[in-house]
């Protein structure tokens, strides 16, 4: 049995414990979207969205592994280039409905919470620490992994105080919907 709220366990290869589980946490995550499209402040008045028409084959590579309880960093992109919260996938990645294809995938997400203020790339960029993150190296990517010593950095940037990879009060209660609400507008085209 998995320990609730940590995506996978893992069988620890101990010879003398067997049954024994390593807990393996959700993956981080970083999203981007033009705010003048789909801001963070849409999607915490809708509740949710569905991410969807992402074409990059990279960025469709990452979305493919996004699995229910994810963090995602939000950023917007255009003039902002900041930071600006955190939402959780209300789900695992799935083939994306709109997509004729069937090569397209599409993940829900929901909003967790504004960062304490907004960490700008500028910032980020200016940090020898960050020379290896995707957003710096790959600026065009618009879904991309965030490892964790990075992501816990980036919260101390915001001001923030690091919620655990595991899950928050807002995702436990994905445990209990099934499915969560869909909202009118899809998030990224």
């Amino acid at each position: 049995m998995t320990p609730e709220g940590y995506g996978e366990a893992a069988r620890l290869s101990t010879g003398d414990r067997p049954g024994t589980f390593a807990i393996v946490r959700g993956m981080n995550w970083l999203f981007k979207e033009e705010p003048t499209h789909y801001a963070y402040a849409d999607l915490e008045r809708d509740g949710t969205t569905r991410w969807s028409g992402v074409k990059n084959p990279l960025a469709q590579k990452h979305l493919r592994s996004i699995r229910r309880g994810d963090r995602v960093f939000y950023y917007h992109t255009g003039k902002e280039k900041a930071i600006v919260g955190v939402a959780r996938a209300a789900g695992d990645a799935y083939a994306d409905p709109a997509d004729r294809s069937g090569r397209l995938f599409a993940v829900d997400i929901v909003p967790e919470r504004r960062l304490g203020s907004p960490v700008p790339l500028a910032a980020i960029k200016a940090r020898p620490v960050f020379a290896s993150f995707q957003l710096v190296r790959i600026s065009r990517l618009s879904v991309m992994p965030v490892d964790e010593p990075t992501w816990s950095a980036i919260e101390a940037m915001s001001g923030a105080k690091p919620a655990p990879a595991g899950r928050s009060s807002r995702s436990a209660g994905l445990a209990r919907s099934a499915r969560p609400r869909r909202a009118g507008r899809s998030g990224k085209r």
